[in-house]
């Protein structure tokens, strides 16, 4: 495939699977508290990088100690500028702290500091909200594409962005994702509910264009941009171009809508002087420097690379209803290097029977030549290894209707809640086979829409597995109107051998990473697969000598099938690499337990934990177990801390704002 690198990694020798069953001591209680009493370890200062032998570290531990508590918490945009601060105190013409705070001192190469870059009326603000990184890259782009123009931008993440900055803003790019059921992204929520809420300001000389991230699939598509779009609009601001709203083809609108956008703020600058240059012209940094120019090898969502697959081991047990795969991958680390709290993205293929299925039931030739975008290619490799075949859209569901001439359709379409029900639990096959319509190959082609990778929280760290990524996946599998249906992505995973190899790259998760100062304790709430990036936590912390304690809740529905990597956490609990672990199997009794009914009995515990500066992550499940587990944490912050229920939400904003409460929801 264009863009994947051929070499492959060397062969490995076959492994055995480190998960047989085990079973807690006697008189341990499974399904509730699995704590272990342990001494604390010494505490332990680690360098902010490795550097060459030659070369020692000029900072003692205590200084050490002194940096990491300083920059704890801090932001991309504050840590730019400490940077220039530290460089401009290092300077021979420095004249004194106050010279460098005041700006006498110019750093040469130096990115502009965040409050250098205030608003004024050239300049063009880039915000972004990104769950996913979607929202990011698209803006980063658009950002790199204003700077290539001449215009003076900035780019910032939502929850870097100075709200009181926004009655200055003369130019404003918003793009930003759609989450669950009409939902910001964690990082725009306070950005959302400025601008939705009282105390925005009149912005009648903002010019704006807002570009909504979504998924069709889902009824509330692109909601939160359709939101901002119309309040910056009632706000008093002018469009620079009409609402954008990509589906999961991300680049087909956002393409064209950022190119839109650029076109109409050349439009607005003042014609140069006769005579005059533009080299001078300025652009300022990013703000959010996670994206940094990686090395030329590595691998990116369009140049993904080969990864040998070294192990595919079934987690659960007998009896269990769930197929969730353990996946242990080799990786060259100039082209696949992560870290703790990253996802990799995999672009898989499509099943050759889904395929298969899917020409007999619409009566299509695989074999017909294809051209589109640029390519040929038979029918059968567009279904394969181009379109997206197991999730339904709007526009495809529309289209069908039309084509099938079903009675039934056309009243579903026109119904909000049969219409969502048709997108989320019927798979195109079944659509097809129910509901018979006249397609040509190529108009089938066009209906469908372009596939997309899929992204799985990272389950492993460099640090205790050396050249190699792991995943957890829950291999999606329900019935159809004629047999098994299969998720796209965790199917073709869950098939993979040993020796075989899959497209690869790494997507960088800024916002959910450990606490710099490894003296910090972390609660870590991950039930099903959400437990995957924990386990890379507990790992990273384990070989590192973190001094803090870690806690997990994990929860499944049943302990004898469903307890993942059940060993491991044993053997963590007992080095004393684990402090705490709560379980809630939520079959194994008459009474559902569920992640959030365990955080309620330890509130008081996990309060203390937070008060003593303890960071908090969550991940898995978006719609229904980050909800529950929230409204829980809050309902713990009014118990135990005695807040009231504003005062509680302030709170975690507070910990987000702080970088003390991550979730990685989906």
């Amino acid at each position: 495939m264009p863009g994947v690198h051929d070499a492959m990694p060397g062969a490995h020798a076959p492994r055995l699977s480190p998960y047989a069953g085990f079973r807690f001591p006697a008189g341990t209680d499974a399904a509730g508290d699995c704590e272990l009493a342990l001494a604390q370890a010494a505490p332990m200062s680690l360098p902010l990088s490795s550097p060459p032998p030659s070369l020692p570290l000029p900072l003692n531990a205590e200084q050490r100690a002194l940096l990491q508590r300083l920059t704890e918490g801090l932001d991309a945009a504050t840590l730019w500028w400490v940077s220039g601060y530290l460089a401009g105190l290092a300077s021979p013409q420095a004249r004194g702290v106050d010279a460098v705070l005041s700006g006498a001192t110019a750093l040469a190469g130096m990115p502009a500091a965040t409050n250098a870059v205030d608003a004024s009326v050239d300049t063009l603000t880039v915000v972004y909200g990104s769950q996913t990184g979607n929202a990011k890259r698209v803006a980063e782009r658009l950002f790199a594409d204003a700077g290539a123009r001449g215009l003076k931008s900035r780019l910032l993440r939502a929850d870097a962005y100075p709200l009181s900055e926004l009655k200055r803003e003369t130019q404003l790019v918003v793009v930003i994702s759609t989450q669950g059921d009409g939902d910001p992204p964690d990082d725009a929520r306070g950005f959302v509910e400025h601008l939705l809420g009282r105390r925005a300001p009149k912005i009648d000389d903002l010019r704006f264009a807002v570009l909504g991230l979504g998924d069709s699939s889902y009824a509330k598509f692109c909601e939160i941009g359709r939101m901002l779009d119309a309040r910056l609009a009632e706000l008093g601001g002018t469009r620079l171009a009409a609402l954008g709203e990509a589906d999961v083809d991300i680049d087909t609108v956002a393409n064209p809508w950022s190119e839109s956008v650029i076109a109409a703020l050349e439009a607005l600058k003042p014609a140069a002087p006769s005579g005059s240059s533009t080299a001078g012209s300025i652009r300022t940094s990013i703000i959010d420097t996670s994206s940094a120019a990686a090395a030329p090898t590595a691998a990116t969502r369009d140049a993904p690379v080969l990864a040998e697959l070294l192990a595919n081991t079934r987690l659960t047990g007998r009896g269990s209803d769930r197929d969730t795969r353990h996946l242990e991958f080799a990786i060259d680390p100039t082209a696949l290097d992560y870290a703790p709290g990253d996802a990799a993205g995999v672009w898989p293929l499509q099943a050759p029977a889904l395929v298969d299925a899917i020409l007999d039931a619409t009566g299509l030739d695989g074999d017909a030549r294809i051209e589109l975008d640029g390519h040929a290619l038979p029918l059968h490799a567009w279904l394969r290894e181009r379109r997206e075949l197991t999730r339904l859209n709007r526009p495809l569901l529309k289209a069908h209707a039309e084509r099938s001439d079903s009675a039934r359709l056309a009243a579903a379409l026109v119904d909000a809640e049969k219409t969502a029900a048709l997108l989320q639990r019927t798979p195109l096959l079944d659509l097809l086979l129910e509901h018979p319509a006249a397609w040509t190959a190529e108009a089938l082609v066009r209906a469908l829409r372009p596939l997309a990778p899929r992204l799985y929280s990272i389950a492993s760290s460099r640090e205790a597995v050396g050249d190699e990524l792991h995943l957890t996946v829950g291999h999606k599998v329900f019935e159809g109107r004629d047999g098994l249906r299969y998720g796209a992505a965790s199917h073709y995973l869950a098939t993979l051998k040993e020796g075989d190899a899959a497209r690869l790259f790494i997507d960088r998760n800024e916002r959910f990473r450990l606490p710099a100062d490894p003296a910090r304790d972390v609660i870590m709430i991950g039930p099903g697969t959400g437990v995957a990036p924990f386990r890379g936590f507990v790992q990273y912390r384990a070989a590192t000598g973190a001094s803090g304690r870690n806690w997990l809740f994990f929860g499944n529905p049943h302990f004898r099938s469903d307890f993942l990597y059940q060993i491991e956490w044993q053997k963590a609990l007992k080095a004393r690499t684990l402090q705490r672990l709560d379980l809630a199997f939520s079959r194994d009794s008459a009474s559902k337990t569920y992640v959030q009914h365990r955080l309620a009995e330890r509130g008081a515990e996990l309060w203390r934990w937070l008060q003593g500066g303890a960071h908090l992550y969550v991940c898995g499940d978006a719609t229904r177990m980050a909800k529950d587990v929230h409204a829980t944490l809050l309902s713990i912050a009014q118990t135990q801390g005695g807040l009231d229920a504003e005062a509680a939400a302030d709170y975690f904003i507070g910990l987000e704002r702080d970088a003390r409460y991550a979730r990685d929801v989906y």
